[in-house]
């Protein structure tokens, strides 16, 4: 197989190499006869970190679509995702060498009658942690909680179990080798999550100083989900008749959002890039949620480290394309870190070595 070479500019340093792809991996030793298939700036392949493969409005979709979608995310330059629950059974992709990199959390797992219909497993607090550690065994090393959504009876959000279950849950996950992430718009299941020692949390709205404090000391991550946060407004005015502090609540958590998001941030939270494709958003757009993150304040540096190395890392991949990194990387036509509009404009996206798009 003739090998492939990318010339410019490498991020986050951006020193300029000559990056040669063989055998699906980086080397920097000069290959003869190797083919230039792009100049440009190169950044180390992006991450969707709360995406929805397989998953659509009205639950699981089959696998064509599954496919469509992949397909989307990864022209895209999302070459890694963490799909954060589905109702369809992705594992299949693991076998497409063409598509995404993916680590699966399994099926959401949420209280009966208190989550969108046909997503989740839905359970009482006496079967959770079974379902947790089912989860965990048929996942890529994740599992996905719903810790709140909104409860009926008392017309407002509302955790979706104990405290003490969460926890239960949170340690067999743990014991089964699994890391656990959580659905939170609200503020009153975060504390019992985050003492629990939960690995992420998802939308994270209510956090609290305080609970910002204790994430960035016990290492918790957050996914904010910038694009979804927008659409509280809508949640609000279609619940407002019926609930209204359900409705009031959404728009003080919306209102509320950059300040949450930047005081996290600020108190060294790890906060990473998920646009929520397949939940609430498309697929293909992970370049607008980076471009979410810097209009809350985060600078282009952190907001492209949130997509690409300082994911990678995170989700145990390779943060850096260096000698024998996996060549999964995507090309743009000017530096990203001047303009992060660029990522909308992928030259080339390469996958395990090969030109995919």
């Amino acid at each position: 197989m003739t090998a492939l070479r990318i010339r410019g500019p490498v991020l986050p340093d951006g020193e300029p190499r000559d990056l040669y792809l063989v055998d699906g991996r980086v080397t920097l030793e000069p290959q003869a006869g190797a083919e230039t298939v792009a100049e440009g700036w190169v950044v180390p392949g992006l991450v969707d970190a709360h995406c929805h493969l397989g998953l659509d409005d009205d639950g699981a979709v089959d696998d064509a679509e599954t496919e469509r979608q992949a397909v989307l995310d990864r022209d895209a330059g999302a070459l890694l995702i963490r799909d954060c629950g589905s109702a369809a059974d992705t594992s299949w992709v693991h076998g497409r060498d063409d598509l995404p990199r993916l680590i699966r959390a399994g099926r959401h797992i949420a209280r009966t009658k208190r989550y969108i219909r046909g997503y989740a497993h839905e359970v009482e607090p006496g079967d959770l942690p079974a379902y947790v550690a089912q989860e965990a065994q048929r996942g890529d090393g994740w599992v996905k909680l719903v810790g709140d959504w909104i409860s009926r009876e008392e017309g407002d959000l509302r955790p979706s179990f104990p405290p003490e279950v969460f926890a239960e849950a949170i340690r067999v996950a743990h014991e089964h080798g699994a890391r656990v992430t959580a659905h939170c718009f609200g503020s009153q299941v975060l504390p019992g999550l985050v003492a629990a020692g939960i690995d992420c949390i998802e939308h994270g709205t209510g956090l609290t100083p305080d609970l910002v404090e204790e994430m960035a000391t016990r290492g918790t991550a957050l996914v904010p989900t910038v694009m979804q946060l927008d659409k509280f407004p809508q949640y609000a005015e279609a619940g407002a008749a019926r609930f209204p502090a359900y409705a009031s609540t959404m728009t003080d958590l919306h209102a509320r959002r950059r300040e949450t998001v930047m005081a996290a941030h600020e108190a060294g939270v790890a906060v990473y890039a998920g646009s929520d494709g397949g939940g609430v958003a498309r697929h293909g757009n992970l370049a607008g949620e980076v471009l979410a993150l810097a209009e809350m304040g985060l600078a282009p540096e952190e907001a492209l480290g949130a997509a690409s190395w300082r994911a990678r890392s995170w989700l145990g991949w390779n943060a850096l394309l260096d000698e024998g990194a996996p060549a999964d990387l995507v090309v743009y036509p000017r530096d990203p870190l001047a303009d992060l509009g660029v990522l909308h404009e992928p030259s080339r996206v390469v996958l395990r070595g090969v030109v995919v798009a």
